[in-house]
Formats: C-alpha cells, sequence, structure tokens
C-alpha cells in the first residue's frame, strides 16, 4: 500500500547505510562517529584515540575502561568491522563504531502495560518517571532499552516521545523503515492526542477554571540548545492547546482535558504554569524544585490516527488514573 509522501533525505540516507558493525548491546545500538570535514590541522590526520577522546572527553572518565584498552581489546571499529588502532590517522567521512559503558543504574520494579501489538505498533501504557529514550542518567530504565530487552524486537523504535514524568500512551514502530511515514502524521498534525491533567489554582491564576469551561491556549514558545526549560516569549504564537475544564474541586485543584495542536517541548507545563495553573507534581515551571513531591498530574489519555499502512483507524487509550495523594502549594 502507498504510504503518500516521498520519505525525507534523511531517511533515504538512512535506508542506503549499511547496517552496524556492532550488534547491540544490553538493548542500545552501538555509537556510531562519522568524522565531520575539518578534523586535519596543517594538514595531518589526527590519530584515532586523539580524534575520539576530543570528540567524547567523557571517555577519558577514571570510572571507565582506559580508552587504549578499548583499543586493544578490538572494541573500537570501522563501518566494515574492522578494528582502529590508536595511531591509525581518521579522515574525514570515517566511521568510528563503539559501545558505551554504562554507570551504575537502578531499574524501577514497575511494568510496562502493552495496549497493542501487532506486526507494524508496539504501544504501551506508560509509567510516570520513565523516560521515553535512553537519556543522561536514564538508559537501562527508558522504555525503549526496556522493551527491547523485554520482548527480542531489537529494531524496535520510537514514534514519538513523552516526557519522562509524564504518563499514558506511547508509540513505537516495529519496522524502522516505517518510522518515517508515522512521524510523518505527528508532524502533519494528522494525529489526534488527548491529555488530562490534575492543576492547582493558585491566585495569580488567568484562566476561567470552572467547571464546563473551554479556552484556547497560544504562546511563542521556545527552548533554547542547552537550557532546560522552555520560555514563552513575545511574538507569533507557534504552540497551541485546546482546553477543557472537566471538573473542580473545593482546594483549588482542577481536572482538564488538554489536547495539543501542536507539540513543543513541555509545551502543556509551560502554558499552564504561565498562567497560574501549574500542573500538580510540577518540578520544573516555573521553578526548579529539587525533588517534586509527587508524580506529575500529567497523562497522555489517548492517541488516535489513521495508520498508513493497514488503512485502519487505530485508537489507543490510557487505562490509568491520576492520583494526586496530598500536596504543598505556594500561593
Amino acid at each position: 500500500m502507498s504510504t503518500g509522501a516521498r520519505p525525507g533525505r534523511a531517511a533515504r540516507r538512512r535506508s542506503r547505510r549499511r547496517p552496524p558493525p556492532l550488534a547491540q548491546r544490553h538493548g542500545l545500538d552501538a555509537v556510531r562517529w562519522l568524522v565531520p570535514a575539518g578534523i586535519t590541522a596543517d594538514g595531518e590526520a589526527p590519530g584515532a584515540l586523539e580524534a575520539l577522546q576530543a570528540r567524547f572527553p567523557a571517555l577519558a572518565d577514571p570510572g571507565a575502561t582506559a580508552l587504549t584498552a578499548r583499543f586493544a581489546a578490538g572494541e573500537i571499529v570501522d563501518a566494515d568491522g574492522r578494528a582502529w588502532d590508536v595511531e591509525d590517522p581518521v579522515r574525514p567521512g570515517d566511521e568510528l563504531w563503539f559501545h558505551r559503558e554504562l554507570r551504575p543504574e537502578a531499574i524501577p520494579d514497575v511494568e510496562l502495560p502493552v495496549l497493542h501489538l501487532d506486526d507494524h505498533l508496539l504501544v504501551i501504557d506508560k509509567p510516570h518517571d520513565m523516560a521515553t529514550m535512553p537519556r543522561g542518567a536514564h538508559v537501562l530504565a527508558s522504555a525503549l532499552v526496556r522493551l527491547r530487552r523485554e520482548t527480542g524486537i531489537e529494531k524496535l523504535v520510537p514514534l514519538h516521545r513523552l516526557d519522562r514524568r509524564t504518563a499514558g500512551v506511547l508509540a513505537f514502530g516495529i519496522r524502522p523503515e516505517e518510522r518515517p511515514a508515522y512521524q510523518r502524521l505527528f508532524a502533519d498534525r494528522e494525529v489526534d492526542k488527548e491529555y488530562e491533567a490534575l492543576v492547582a489554582r493558585t491566585s495569580a491564576c488567568t484562566l476561567a477554571l470552572s467547571a464546563g469551561e473551554r479556552a484556547v491556549l497560544r504562546d511563542r514558545l521556545i527552548k533554547e540548545r542547552g537550557e532546560l526549560r522552555t520560555q514563552v516569549l513575545p511574538g507569533e504564537p507557534n504552540a497551541e492547546t485546546v482546553l477543557e475544564v472537566l471538573s473542580t474541586r473545593e482546594d483549588d485543584v482542577r481536572h482538564l482535558r488538554l489536547a495539543p495542536r501542536t507539540g513543543r517541548t513541555h509545551q502543556l507545563r509551560v502554558q499552564l504554569a504561565a498562567r497560574g495553573a501549574p500542573i500538580l507534581g510540577e518540578d520544573l515551571y516555573p521553578h526548579s524544585v529539587p525533588e517534586p513531591g509527587m508524580p506529575l498530574q500529567l497523562l497522555a489519555r489517548r492517541l488516535a490516527f489513521e495508520d498508513p499502512f493497514t488503512a485502519e483507524r487505530r485508537e489507543f487509550t490510557s487505562e490509568r488514573e491520576l492520583t494526586p495523594g496530598s500536596r504543598t502549594l505556594s500561593r
């Protein structure tokens, strides 16, 4: 069946790329470093050890295996699987492949409920405080790595992401070659996304949050590279969310339904906090809090779209419930 638009340039490059010379380890792909232009200095190419250590300083961490020992053991290879020597000159276009060394990591004993599995899709009901992708301190405990190891589906790829602190419906692709078509659905806003949140109505709240109230939140959200938080800035809006108040409580907590029409980083969290209605358990907006007192009360309730490969209407719904428990709120 036709998948619509022609795959993008990056997808075509990936399809032409040879299989990795190193197999997955612990559910993780090997790292591939493509040596960039300008690597030579005064016309001389650096050695593989010097170049790799300059690009990845963390490899010289005292707690890691010495990089010279890893070269000696043949753990640093080229695109054909041949081992690099420490003195081998590297030039633009060369590839160096290696496995990352992992720090000790606690993996929470929590299930990953599967909502759907077929030849194309694996959809789970992600718990709170679980990263989608391996990153930083969350590697083996990330949903992707855990699912690869538990299902044996080595080529599993995420089709979208949820914040680590957000729970709910998260979809993965079984076949990497199908990933671009699914991701185009998200890019073209052809996926219906529905979230639920419990928010605290503070004295600074600018929203009418009576039961049944509706609003459309429009902002210009910018997240600079290297910055932890997304900012709300003046200018043309690039983020839009439809809000509906489902219910209210006497302690100024509101239960919201949220339908984001765009997909900016931390969009729902920052839009609500900017209007004086932070999500319960929020630890980042408007200010960082070292240890949140509860899971972030944000749930990706529903995901729906027309499947580009089966032409079926796909609809997945989380079975989780928001449970705030006790809270402390500064007003």
